[in-house]
Parts: C-alpha cells; sequence; structure tokens
C-alpha cells in the first residue's frame, strides 16, 4: 500500500500519521510513504503508484487531498484508503470511519469494500476536476478562496469562521443560473454533494447517500449578510435544509453558467464558473469503511 501525505499540514499531523503507520507496521503490512510538495502533487503520486500495480493507494490528509487522490486512481484496478487528518474530514464523517489514527489504520486492514460514484467538474476554461464529497458555487466558495491558510493551520475550522465573518459584508450575492437536468433555476449559492453532510458533521441534505449516482443540489437565495448569518447559525443545529430560502432538489446534470462566481471542491478552491458536473464514470472502491 501506498500512503499520501501533505507534509506542510503541521506537526501534529505528523505525528498523528506516525501513529497510524505505527500500526499498520503492527499487523505485519509494509506501507510506503509519499510526500507531497506541491498542490497536484498527490493526485501524480497516487497515479504513479496506481500504474505500478499498488492495490491501495491512502489518502492522509483531508477531504482535498482524497479527492486529489482518488483523481489519481480513477480507473485503474487500485482502491482508495483514508486516514483522515484534516480539518473538516467531511467523508471520513459521511462513511462512519474512526477519526483516531490508531483505529483508522486498523479499518484499513480489516474493513469492508465501498463503492464511490465521486463527481466531475469540467469548467469553461478546459480544466477537469474530481470531487468526492462537494462542489460549491458562490458564498462558501469565497470563504474558501480567501481563506488565510496559515491561520487554518494554526488554529484549524474557526479559521473558517472568522473568514466568513469577513466575507459577509463584501459579498456581491449576485445571481447565478442553475440548471439541473435541463431545468434552469436562479440561486446566490449553490452546493452540489453526494452525501449528507458539509462542513463536518452537519446535514445537508438528509436523504442522499454517497455511492448512488446523480447528486443533491442545495439552492440558495439568501441575498445579503443577515440572511446568510441566520443560515450559518442553522447549519450546526442542523436545521439548514429546513430554513427558508432553501432549496433541495435531485439531479444527474448539473450546469453552473454565470461567469466567474467563485467554485471549491471538497474545501479548496477550484476556480470560477461556468461549469458542468456529472458523475465519474464507473465507481471508486473505497477500502476501511
Amino acid at each position: 500500500m501506498l500512503v499520501v501525505f501533505n507534509p506542510t499540514a503541521g506537526a501534529r499531523r505528523r505525528r498523528r500519521l506516525t501513529r497510524a503507520m505505527d500500526v499498520l507496521l503492527g499487523l505485519g503490512l509494509r506501507p510506503e510513504l509519499a510526500e507531497t510538495t506541491c498542490r497536484g502533487d498527490a493526485e501524480r503520486l497516487a497515479r504513479e503508484g496506481a500504474a505500478r500495480g499498488v492495490p491501495m493507494v491512502i489518502a492522509a490528509g483531508g477531504d482535498g487531498t482524497i479527492a486529489e487522490v482518488a483523481s489519481g486512481i480513477a480507473g485503474s484496478d487500485a482502491a482508495l484508503g483514508v486516514l483522515p487528518l484534516g480539518t473538516a474530514n467531511v467523508l471520513a464523517w459521511e462513511l462512519g470511519l474512526p477519526m483516531r489514527p490508531e483505529a483508522a489504520a486498523g479499518r484499513l486492514a480489516r474493513g469492508r469494500m465501498v463503492e464511490l460514484r465521486p463527481g466531475m467538474a469540467r469548467f469553461g476554461d478546459g480544466r477537469a476536476r474530481l470531487f468526492v464529497q462537494m462542489l460549491g458555487a458562490g458564498f462558501d466558495a469565497a470563504v474558501v478562496a480567501n481563506l488565510d491558510l496559515a491561520l487554518k493551520r494554526r488554529i484549524g475550522r474557526a479559521a473558517y469562521v472568522w473568514q466568513t465573518i469577513r466575507e459577509l459584508p463584501r459579498y456581491p450575492f449576485a445571481p447565478i443560473a442553475v440548471t439541473l437536468d435541463g431545468e434552469t433555476h436562479t440561486a446566490t449559492s449553490a452546493i452540489i454533494t453526494k452525501g449528507r453532510l458539509y462542513a463536518g458533521r452537519y446535514r445537508l441534505a438528509p436523504e442522499a447517500k454517497q455511492g448512488e449516482p446523480g447528486f443533491h443540489v442545495a439552492l440558495f437565495s439568501a441575498k445579503g449578510p443577515v440572511s446568510t448569518a441566520l443560515l450559518g447559525a442553522a447549519l450546526p443545529l442542523n436545521l439548514l435544509s429546513r430554513m427558508p430560502g432553501v432549496r433541495l432538489l435531485r439531479a444527474a446534470r448539473v450546469e453552473l453558467t454565470t461567469e466567474g462566481v467563485p467554485v471549491q471542491a471538497d474545501g479548496d478552491a477550484a476556480g470560477a464558473l461556468p461549469v458542468v458536473v456529472t458523475d465519474m464514470p464507473g465507481p471508486l472502491r473505497l477500502i476501511g469503511a
């Protein structure tokens, strides 16, 4: 097995990785460690590992690292493994994976296999990007795009709260054209999700199930800081999907066509609209669930 790890994430994550590696070694496994140096390295390292026949490539990090590794092994025989060392760990919570590194490592050795159906985002500039949990356009993407990464390394999820407060008075809340399977809607923000959860353990789409084809799409009509702040307050109470101005719809194909609106994918800045989102061809195997 190949473990892909981002060393810039901080000393605490390295200590947690070391504990997980010790468990794998204690189980008689011989994990190979590959460390990234820049964005895109995780995808490249995963692709190279899959090409030489590594049966499992483990993403040691958060949802962004998982998405890169998943993109690297897509279409190969390699399976995906997850050591949740990130800030939100949305996919890990979604699948019920252990958060303790020792328990997560043990699950990699003994866990069952599930199938994921990642989303594929194709941008107007020709880029394509895989995501495992969700893609957002609008306010949440602006928060991610302007986030101070050094602050995130120091204080974790609190950095998102701080950036949200900073973003509220200046974000323009421009309307976005959203076409779901040919039917066009208007929203000020949109989140396209494969699973139930958002920003950690908080429920956004209660009926969604990882592994099913298609997407649940949350459309938001909030037009200012007050209504958006109320939505933020509803999130930790798991009331977001019930709030006025929030619509949850299903679609197999999603088109977001308003140019220039920021986009985030699995918690990482991903550029700007327009974008077309569909399922990735074929499922992806994940071991450890």
